[in-house]
């Protein structure tokens, strides 16, 4: 029933993407000191939620499951380049912690967008009887 309803959709596709993004700086972080890395970041969530290109997956017999309507695309993960330590390493740890600042902001909209419409449709709900 909740896959439905597009706010409840877009909530579950932020909090998603706060969680891969949570990934990605955590393996920034984790790297910081090794040699040649190079930092990583996914796309916005804007970017992510409503891409125009086709990414439904294909099924070539019967028993294969379809990609589900509800299911987000997946934001993909670009190189942040940056300015490069003696040993080749892009990441700045300055950088990350804003970067887990904002995922954890990102976090927290996404429960509060979540609320707000479980909220909204009880609200609907109880007004019925």
């Amino acid at each position: 029933m909740f896959e439905r309803i597009e706010l409840m959709k877009m909530a579950r596709a932020m909090t998603d993407h706060a969680a891969r993004r949570n990934v990605v700086v955590a393996r920034n972080i984790a790297n910081a000191d090794t040699p040649g890395f190079g930092a990583r970041d996914l796309q916005s969530f804007v970017e992510s939620y409503r891409r125009t290109e086709n990414t439904a997956l294909r099924t070539s017999r019967e028993g294969h499951l379809a990609m589900p309507d509800w299911s987000p695309g997946k934001a993909r993960e670009l190189a942040t380049g940056g300015n490069n330590s003696p040993n080749g390493n892009s990441v700045t740890l300055e950088e990350e912690l804003l970067k887990l600042a904002e995922v954890k902001r990102d976090h927290e909209l996404s429960l509060g967008v979540y609320r707000s419409a479980l909220k909204l449709m009880r609200t609907g709900i109880d007004s019925r009887h």
